[in-house]
């Protein structure tokens, strides 16, 4: 899925750590999302169906990985 960055506006999370390791994440189209690096916010951006997006969220929330 192809994302514009234009006027884009990211946020990450506030439990991110203060070196900035983190990801980034912004909605700049009602049928994506889009996700980078923070270390790199001129690198490259994956996109994701709302769907897949709110998936991996609550997957996460749930712990249900352990990394």
């Amino acid at each position: 899925m192809a994302i514009q960055q234009g006027n884009t506006t990211w946020r990450k999370s506030s439990y991110s750590l203060a070196n900035g390791d983190c990801v980034e994440v912004a909605s700049p189209l009602p049928q994506s999302i889009a996700v980078r690096d923070s270390k790199d916010p001129q690198g490259p951006i994956l996109g994701f169906t709302p769907g897949a997006w709110s998936s991996f969220v609550t997957t996460v929330s749930r712990r249900a990985y352990d990394f």
